[in-house]
């Protein structure tokens, strides 16, 4: 298999990985909320590709420090505003609303009128699967889901041009420990971090690897192979994913409509993946 072609299993694997660590991280939630559960994620994520990648700092220029920066801002700003989007509605829902920032990127980078019709079927699948007749729908979670997708769109956007311009664990690795800086006032401020046992200290862990170090490195590793319109189109699986994922061990059901409205997203990322020539071959 060509390297090229490692791209896409890369980035499912990040999407799976990803998902799956969003069920536990929520089960952390009741424990020490949406701030101490990404806060214990980015940063035990920093520290473990430290010590595995050990970056090598001295070597870098100030534009690949400014990089990394941002790449850790977007970082850190998607993953705080998500949790506290999934604190307050289903998995599934909030990754699919998520999603209006990557598609956002790929309608401003389109070209061809082939990658509009997958862009706007997407847009569709977004706009059925939010329960506008229920009297239960959460506004802010909603509105925490959309803030926390632009921040994707950055950090697909920062993640090309950081990969592309050093090595992607060194990359990756900084924009982690960007992000950790970052965070870390928050979870002072919030303070639930401190009510940390070694029982979810551990679970923690668990959703740092599947969440964090694992994918962020997959993805890394694919935006070096694809570009960033194909990439944010191929990420749209992800609501298919938290769905399941959500379904599978938070109990978490969604309607008929909603499911038909997964499936319109995963056929927007099916089309764009393979009518796309854009993949480095």
């Amino acid at each position: 298999m060509k390297k090229s072609n490692i791209a896409i299993p890369a980035t499912l694997l990040a999407i799976i990985c990803v998902q799956g660590g969003a069920s536990i991280a929520k089960q952390l939630f009741p424990a020490i909320g949406a701030i101490g559960t990404v806060t214990l994620r980015i940063v035990l994520s920093a520290i473990l590709l430290t010590v595995i990648n050990r970056p090598k700092f001295l070597q870098f220029t100030k534009q690949n420090w400014l990089y990394c920066a941002l790449y850790g801002v977007g970082l850190s700003a998607m993953n705080l505003i998500f949790y506290m989007a999934i604190q307050r509605i289903p998995l599934g829902l909030a990754v699919t609303v998520e999603f209006a920032g990557p598609l956002f990127l790929a309608l401003v980078l389109s070209r061809k009128v082939l990658d509009v019709v997958w862009a706007l079927l997407a847009c569709a699948g977004i706009l059925l699967i939010v329960p506008w007749k229920s009297d239960h729908v959460d506004l802010v979670g909603l509105g925490l889901a959309f803030l926390a997708g632009l921040f994707w769109a950055v950090y697909i956007v920062m993640g090309g041009k950081v990969s592309k311009m050093m090595d992607g664990k060194d990359a990756v690795t900084t924009g982690m420990l960007f992000a950790s800086l970052v965070i870390i006032p928050f979870a002072i401020w919030d303070g639930a971090v401190f009510s940390l046992t070694p029982a979810i200290f551990v679970k923690g862990l668990g959703v740092a690897i599947l969440s964090s170090a694992l994918p962020f490195s997959l993805e890394m590793m694919a935006l070096k192979k694809i570009p960033a319109k194909t990439f944010s189109i191929l990420m749209s699986l992800e609501p298919a994913f938290a769905a399941l994922s959500g379904l599978i061990f938070l109990a978490e059901e969604l309607s008929f409509l909603q499911w038909i409205s997964i499936l319109c997203v995963i056929g927007a990322s099916i089309g764009t993946t393979v009518f796309n020539k854009g993949l480095k071959g």
